[in-house]
């Protein structure tokens, strides 16, 4: 910035700022330091609604990853929902039934921890209180155990897959007899320690957790139950706590 851009300053929270100095916070950072300015918590707070609290407000939108992209997008429609709903109830509940946007979101969660896939689950909740719908292609159990509907697509990958497995709610999927994605849910369940449930021909499923949470193994060991990720197969494995593994 010019020297002369720079000479204009605001003061809040006891700092003196220009524009660069406003660039270089963080959204939470923004979001302490403006925390008296209700116009400038208005567009911050879907940023941090999304998790993106960590992004600076002077960074390039294309340095951020596709994940952040559509999060950051995401953000911009709460916002919008946000100042619809602040006409009143009355006003939001009308056209929004009729005027609701449909989502295509395309594995949102990956690469988040689980805290971020929490506030990406919350997200996604206020825009169909807006009166959106949403269609997430997703592989994490969480999101798919609080679908409304799920279509399940298989059976296998590649050429082996493209077919309808199951469709209805998660519980259905759940009871389906050869769908991937209900054993899945299934076996999450009992590592849960959420009870077992039986499949449409009647077979049992398995009534004991591979994994239970014991306090004595909890107290010495980090428990990794029932990993799914990428090529891990239901992987179970304890990890010493505050030791080098």
């Amino acid at each position: 910035y010019r020297p002369e851009i720079l000479e204009i300053t605001i003061e809040r929270g006891g700092k003196t700022l220009n524009v660069a100095d406003v660039l270089a916070l963080t959204v939470a950072e923004a979001a302490a330091v403006f925390a008296n300015d209700r116009d400038v918590i208005r567009a911050l707070q879907p940023i941090v609604d999304v998790g993106l609290e960590y992004v600076k407000l002077g960074q390039p939108v294309p340095t951020l990853s596709g994940g952040e992209a559509q999060r950051l997008k995401l953000a911009g429609f709460l916002a919008e929902a946000s100042r619809s709903g602040s006409k009143g109830a009355s006003a939001s509940r009308q056209p929004l039934a009729r005027k609701g946007t449909l989502f295509l979101f395309d594995e949102p969660t990956t690469g988040l921890h689980f805290d971020d896939i929490a506030k990406l689950m919350r997200a996604l909740r206020k825009l169909l209180d807006a009166g959106h719908s949403l269609v997430v292609i997703e592989h994490n159990l969480d999101v798919i155990r609080s679908s409304d509907w799920l279509i399940d697509l298989g059976p296998e990958g590649g050429d082996a897959g493209g077919l309808i497995v199951a469709q209805g709610t998660p519980e259905d999927a759940r009871l389906h007899a050869t769908s991937h994605t209900g054993k899945a849910l299934r076996d999450y369940d009992s590592s849960l320690g959420l009870g077992s449930h039986r499949v449409e021909d009647g077979m049992p499923l398995q009534q004991i957790a591979r994994a239970r949470r014991q306090a004595t193994v909890a107290d010495e060991a980090i428990q990794i139950v029932n990993a799914r990720e990428h090529n891990l197969k239901s992987l179970s494995v304890n990890i010493p706590r505050g030791k080098f593994s």
